[in-house]
C-alpha cells in the first residue's frame, strides 16, 4: 500500500512548487529607460528581481518532490521485482512521461530565473537609439508551473500504481 505520509508531503511540496512559479510569473522584472540627471546618456532601470528568487525556490521543491517520490518507489528499477499486471506497465508509463514533465518544469523554471535575473547594463549616448532593457518573455514561469502541475499529478499517481503493484497481484516471475 502506498505510504500516506508520501503522498501528503509530496502534494505538498508540489502545491509550494506551482505557487511559487505561478508568483514568478507575476512579479517578473520590468524594466524602463531613464535618462542621468545630466542628460548626457540613458540606461535601463529594473524594478524588483523577487521572480527569480520564487523561481528558484519553485525548482527546488519540485525538485525535492521528485527525490521523494523517487527514493521511496526505489526508483522504480531498484528493490525487489514488481508483480506483472495493468499496474507494473502503468506505473512504467507513468514513471516515463513523469521525468519527461519535470525536466521540462525544471528547464523552464531554470531559464526563467536565469533570464529574470540578467539585467542589462549599459548606456546609450542622445541622439542614438534608446538602449535595449531586455527582460523575461511572458510566460516562460507559467508554462513551467504547467509542467508543474502535470508532474505532481503523474508522479502522485505513478506512486500509487508502483506501490498498487508491489503489494497485490500474482508473485513476480
Amino acid at each position: 500500500m502506498a505510504s500516506k505520509l508520501v503522498i501528503a508531503i509530496v502534494f505538498i511540496f508540489d502545491i509550494i512548487a506551482f505557487g511559487l512559479a505561478i508568483a514568478a510569473e507575476q512579479r517578473r522584472s520590468k524594466a524602463q529607460v531613464v535618462p542621468d540627471s545630466q542628460k548626457n546618456y540613458t540606461y535601463c532601470v529594473y524594478d524588483s528581481d523577487i521572480a527569480t528568487g520564487f523561481g528558484v525556490g519553485a525548482l527546488l521543491f519540485l525538485l525535492a518532490s521528485q527525490i521523494l517520490v523517487m527514493a521511496a518507489s526505489k526508483c522504480f528499477c531498484c528493490g525487489p521485482a514488481l508483480r506483472p499486471g495493468g499496474s507494473r506497465s502503468c506505473a512504467l508509463i507513468l514513471f516515463l512521461i513523469s521525468w519527461v514533465t519535470f525536466l521540462i518544469a525544471e528547464s523552464c523554471l531554470l531559464a526563467g530565473s536565469v533570464q529574470n535575473a540578467y539585467h542589462t547594463r549599459y548606456r546609450g549616448f542622445f541622439g542614438e537609439d534608446p538602449p535595449s532593457c531586455q527582460t523575461l518573455r511572458k510566460g516562460v514561469f507559467g508554462a513551467g508551473a504547467a509542467f508543474v502541475f502535470f508532474t505532481g499529478i503523474l508522479t502522485e499517481f505513478y506512486y500509487i500504481s508502483y506501490a498498487k503493484s508491489k503489494d497485490g497481484g500474482l508473485p513476480p516471475y
